[in-house]
């Protein structure tokens, strides 16, 4: 996979995210040496990912080097605060790609220049290599460019390609921040199971291997979600009943819509 770049993938920023591709990149066949980690203070356990791989790790970003892959996975509070710090890695062939919510190219232009640019959201699933991804590529990003960028990416899960940068403001809202939302299910049922008569902690292990397992069987199953929401659901049943109310005018739907809209539109205020 390396051939293709004319310089070392470059990591700045080693996090869950960035350990995360970091250890996807690895174990697709990646060499540890040709990946270089720019962090002030990882952690101890990515230390030791770093030194197994044979990987280098430096604090900052080191001099007379041009990097082939520039991969930022840094908060979007401190993007801006590291990007100076960067332009020295910038060659005539360095693709940039960036998976900091709401950052956009062109900001990062003001800070590195005019560059192959790739912005791309990926969830915390990508931790064990079932997260999703959305991913932008600006008109100079060429085709061997993209293709060796989607196979950095999906080492974590799919990869989708959407038509407009500010198309990935909207995967923000739904994928990159949903997870969130999965948990917060799993504990709104469990405190409802609580609520009906159930001890908490049995409640919580019902509602976690049940929102754990419809996951894996949506993952596997051929079938649409809506398909096999009624397979489970009998005319007149206690799924029915329950799904009456979610299902409401007032019901999830509409939650959904605002918690989306709030998100996106809070993605879009960290690019100003």
């Amino acid at each position: 996979m390396t051939a293709a770049v004319a310089g070392p993938i470059v990591l700045v920023g080693a996090g869950n995210m960035g350990g995360a591709m970091l250890s996807g990149w690895l174990k697709s066949g990646i060499p540890g040496s040709s990946v270089i980690v720019i962090d002030p203070g990882p952690s101890e356990r990515m230390m030791a990912l770093i030194g197994d791989a044979g990987a280098t790790y430096t604090q900052t970003a080191p001099a007379d080097l041009k990097a082939g892959i520039l991969f930022l996975a840094v908060k979007p509070q401190v993007m801006d605060a590291v990007l100076p710090g960067l332009k020295g890695l910038m060659g005539a062939d360095t693709v940039v790609v960036s998976v900091a919510a709401g950052k956009t190219l062109g900001g990062m232009e003001v800070h590195l220049g005019s560059a192959a640019m790739v912005r791309a959201m990926p969830n915390t699933p990508a931790m064990i290599g079932r997260g999703i991804t959305g991913a932008f590529a600006n008109d100079k990003v060429s085709a061997p460019q993209r293709d060796l960028v989607h196979r950095l990416l999906k080492v974590s899960g799919p990869v989708e390609w959407v038509q407009s940068e500010a198309d990935i403001d909207a995967v923000t809202a739904l994928s990159g921040s949903g997870p969130a939302y999965v948990f917060y299910l799993v504990e709104c049922m469990a405190e409802a199971g609580r609520k009906a008569g159930l001890p908490a902690d049995l409640a919580m292990r019902l509602a976690r291997e049940t929102v754990a397992g419809a996951g894996e069987l949506l993952h596997q199953s051929p079938d649409d979600a809506s398909i096999l929401r009624k397979n489970v659901t009998s005319p007149g049943g206690t799924t029915a009943a329950a799904l009456s109310v979610l299902m409401a005018e007032e019901g999830m739907q509409p939650l959904f819509d605002k918690a989306i809209a709030a998100a996106r539109k809070r993605a879009e205020e960290l690019a100003v």
